[in-house]
């Protein structure tokens, strides 16, 4: 029997085990011949009975050694069958696995991707998109919510395996209470609970896209989804964004998907006008492609009214609408949904039961009841109340401490900045990072980051209202030391000098 090792911090009985292991893999025991007693295998060891007690039990336990009534105990001949003769002579380590052999090779391969740190509410100035200020949650209605929805006549719905099915409730005030502001009439066979509007991207792409697919995509526009559509093996084709959003081509022949986000457009903010939503209708009617509509914060507009969703204009039903209560109350909470043709919907469901089956039914149940009672319409309104004072507030700072010209939208979460090309916004955003500013770079928005430098995303729903003026002054101190440095490193001619 070979030694324990000595000086490690693993547990005795627990080196005793590997040692006795380490002979049965090496092929010192013999099957037919009984295992040292604890007495003796103690006294070789220099350890206590006990020791080795619990080290046999491990073993015998995982059955790598058998008990044989007044025989002792014995090696497991058939561990000892499995481990072949070139284990038994050698202890040769097992090959380890490749899996970068095994790994399905993705698609997306050499695509940026958002990088949120996950400390930013840690800093003092948090100009980042996609998150909300954790005292905006309301947390008093939704504790409620939840624990009502574990009690009759609730209870069953929170805690049942659903299949494929999702919570009634949920459906049925979606479509009587939400969709409608959104200019959307739908049945239940129209809706689909998802686990945030993202997963709903992921089961449309599973479901309708390929390897000849092409996706026609907002530039500069949503990046995570462009992972999405590019993993399910589709060609993406750029369609310009300007200040009215979406810039309607010429045709969309061979496009099989058409990507939007009509009501403030990822990363940019603009709104799609009402003229440009009829006429990439008219398109993809022509064309025959589908539109998906993700329609992730229309709710917070804070000038004139929301324009109807391209789903309320749609008539020949290739619109599907992507929702979310994310944006609305918290990222963390994970609940979407998606609204399209009955028979599409019905796929999905199929699709979604072989993943994750259903959302928990005990957060439909709570969404459903915390909708039900009116805290989520109250919710929403104190949101987009507070949302509006740090617009106006932004839009203050930027006006005064900013020396750049900016557009600000009439809504959404965050202000699209677009600098003269002597701006470098990644370095701005190191820079900045150090003196506890958090921005977010614009160039991964793009298909060709590389050009794209000088853009840059300021979010303010994160962000305390007191600290945006602090927080703008800095930003606008960092673009203007970066701008005069550019501008100090050309070279003059004679002339210029002179």
């Amino acid at each position: 029997m070979a030694q324990i090792p000595a000086a490690t911090r693993e547990p005795l009985y627990r080196q005793v085990r590997r040692t006795i292991e380490e002979g049965i893999s090496l092929g010192r025991f013999d099957p037919h011949t009984a295992l040292p007693s604890t007495r003796g295998l103690a006294l070789e060891l220099g350890v206590s009975r006990n020791t080795v007690n619990i080290a046999y039990q491990e073993l015998i336990s995982e059955g790598f050694i058998v008990s044989r009534p007044r025989s002792g105990l014995f090696v497991n001949e058939e561990v000892v069958s499995h481990l072949g003769p070139e284990r038994r002579a050698a202890a040769t380590p097992p090959a380890q696995v490749l899996w970068r052999e095994r790994l399905r090779p993705e698609h997306d391969v050499g695509l940026p991707e958002v990088a949120k740190r996950s400390d930013w509410h840690r800093y003092p100035y948090p100009f980042i998109a996609g998150q909300v200020e954790a005292r905006s949650f309301p947390s008093l209605a939704w504790s409620r919510a939840l624990r009502e929805a574990l009690y009759e006549p609730h209870l069953h719905y929170s805690l049942r395996d659903g299949i494929a099915a999702d919570d009634p409730l949920l459906i049925e005030l979606l479509c009587e209470r939400i969709l409608p502001a959104r200019g959307i009439e739908a049945s239940p066979e129209h809706v689909m609970i998802t686990m945030g509007s993202q997963e709903g991207l992921q089961l449309l792409s599973h479901a309708l896209l390929g390897p000849t697919s092409v996706v026609t995509v907002e530039e500069p526009g949503y990046l995570d989804a462009r992972h999405v559509f590019m993993r399910a093996g589709a060609t993406l084709a750029p369609l310009r964004v300007d200040t009215s959003g979406a810039v309607p081509p010429g045709h969309l022949h061979g496009v099989d998907l058409l990507y939007l986000t009509p009501s403030h457009q990822h990363p940019t903010n603009a709104t799609l006008s009402i003229g440009r939503r009829h006429h990439l209708l008219a398109l993809a009617d022509r064309d025959d492609v589908l539109i998906v509509e993700d329609d992730y914060d229309s709710e917070l507009r804070y000038q004139g009214s929301p324009s109807p969703a391209l789903k309320a204009l749609d008539t020949s039903g290739r619109v599907i609408y992507l929702g979310t209560f994310s944006k609305f109350l918290a990222p963390g909470l994970r609940l979407g949904f998606v609204v399209g043709d009955a028979e599409l919907v019905s796929h999905l469901r199929g699709e979604r039961r072989y993943s994750i089956r259903h959302p928990p039914g005990h957060l439909q149940r709570a969404m459903a009841l915390f909708i039900a009672s009116g805290h989520y319409q109250r919710a929403v309104r104190r949101h987009r109340i507070a949302l509006r004072r740090k617009w106006e507030a932004t839009c203050r700072a930027l006006e005064r401490w900013v020396p750049v010209s900016v557009v600000t939208p009439p809504g959404g979460v965050s202000i699209w900045v677009e600098g003269p090309d002597g701006l470098d916004a990644v370095t701005l955003a190191e820079s900045l990072d150090e003196q506890g500013v958090i921005i977010e770079r614009g160039d991964i928005c793009y298909l060709e980051p590389s050009v794209h430098r000088n853009t840059f995303r300021l979010g303010f729903a994160a962000i305390r209202l007191d600290a945006i003026g602090p927080g703008m002054r800095l930003v606008g101190a960092a673009i203007a030391d970066q701008l005069d440095n550019a501008l100090a490193a050309i070279p003059t001619t004679p002339a210029e000098a002179r």
